[in-house]
């Protein structure tokens, strides 16, 4: 059944200011599906390279870890409607630089590059004003919906940019991306404008700051840590479908987004609040275990449903986000979910990298198959490691360890 104590999607279309937010962030992920397959697939033609391929994919991630390091503290002291609709403009601009004729890939490959940087305000942004809309308590219900609407929207865009790809051009796909960048833009300008969550201006120092505090906490470190590392191994596996079968990446990309709807609904509505916080880890391994098959080459049937069922695994993020979310104090709620954010997206990026070096001197299945054993690996000491000292069983929660922290 249901978690009835928590709000229903119908009652967060009610919450004035989550249709604007949730409407331009689907616009942003349309335009960013479609966009990194068109560039995937038009750096792969010109190199035959998976490297290059994937970084070309997930490459804008690597900038992550310099925004976060630099630039978060604006996630809390920017005003959040001018700041998402400057975000999607500035990509919209950069996406249709991409489509220039005769664009070399280095070029295309630092304006990635360039993306990420811009982008690693966007989440704390986000999220931060999401807990804003919808307070602490209906954050759950909010981000798994959102969740849900990336996966739909994958889905659509994968198998749109896929036939699009085939019968018209990546140039063509990467200007339709850019007019997309430029709707997200109009919606968030729908926003209020709200001050920003902190007073004082953005600084390198305040970011510093902050980041000291948040990580100084052995609960969010581990937290954090199950976030970013077992994850960002299990996406350096999908960005090799390009190189894995260039002609069926679409259709397994399209399943990977499927899984991932499956997972956030079964998260975020369907399973009660007590099952919730065991099946953080659990979902860790099935995230990563389907692709220790892909080393045998299955037929592409076999192949599309073991990437459908990891990317169930993914659901596990949601568990990780509420507790992080109780773990954080108001005043930097943007700040740490953005910090989320950015490390989810650099471990991406480096995971990217590291499984096409692997598949450059293997193959694309052999690389799935470490990078698959890797995140099993980090989850099983992750787990271990959080449960020392930790009154509540860390990221593993027992019943002994439930019933001590109520009587405590």
């Amino acid at each position: 059944m249901p978690d009835t104590s928590r709000k229903s999607y119908a009652d967060l279309f009610r919450t004035p200011e989550f249709s604007p937010l949730f409407l331009s962030s689907s616009a942003n992920i349309a335009a960013q599906t479609v966009s990194g397959l068109a560039l995937g697939t038009l750096v792969f033609r010109a190199t035959n390279s998976p490297l290059l391929s994937a970084v070309s994919m997930f490459g804008p991630a690597l900038a992550q870890v310099l925004g976060a390091t630099l630039f978060l503290s604006g996630a809390d002291r920017l005003a959040p409607r001018a700041t998402l609709a400057g975000l999607s403009l500035s990509f919209a601009v950069a996406t249709a630089a991409l489509a220039l004729p005769g664009l070399p890939v280095w070029g295309m490959l630092a304006i990635v590059l360039v993306e990420g940087l811009i982008a690693s305000l966007g989440g704390g942004v986000r999220w931060g004003l999401l807990t804003e809309i919808l307070a602490k308590d209906g954050y759950l219900s909010g981000r798994s919906l959102f969740n849900m609407m990336s996966g739909i929207m994958q889905i659509a865009g994968y198998a749109a940019g896929g036939v699009l790809v085939t019968l018209l051009s990546p140039r063509l796909c990467l200007l339709l991306a850019a007019a997309l960048y430029g709707v997200a833009a109009g919606l968030a300008l729908r926003l209020t404008r709200r001050p920003p969550r902190t007073a004082g201006r953005p600084s390198v120092k305040a970011t510093w700051r902050a980041n000291a505090r948040l990580w100084s906490a052995r609960p969010r470190r581990h937290v954090y840590l199950a976030l970013w590392i077992p994850n960002g191994l299990v996406v350096g596996c999908e960005s090799l479908y390009v190189s894995y079968d260039p002609r069926a990446a679409g259709t397994l990309f399209a399943c990977a987004a499927l899984g991932m709807l499956a997972g956030d609904v079964t998260i975020g509505r369907l399973l009660p609040a007590r099952l919730r916080p065991r099946l953080g880890i659990p979902l860790l391994v099935l995230l990563a275990a389907p692709y220790l098959v892909l080393f045998l080459r299955p037929p592409l049937p076999v192949t599309a449903v073991l990437v459908a069922l990891a990317a169930v695994g993914f659901g596990s993020s949601l568990v990780q986000q509420e507790r992080l979310v109780g773990l954080t104090p108001d005043e930097l709620s943007g700040h740490a979910l953005g910090l989320h954010s950015a490390g989810m997206l650099t471990m991406q990026g480096v995971a990217a990298t590291l499984a096409g070096t692997v598949a450059q001197f293997s193959s694309p299945a052999t690389a799935m198959t470490v990078m698959a054993l890797a995140s099993l690996a980090v989850t099983l000491t992750l787990t271990v490691a959080s449960r020392r000292d930790a009154t509540d069983g860390g990221l593993l929660p027992t019943r002994a360890a439930r019933a001590a922290v109520r009587s405590a």
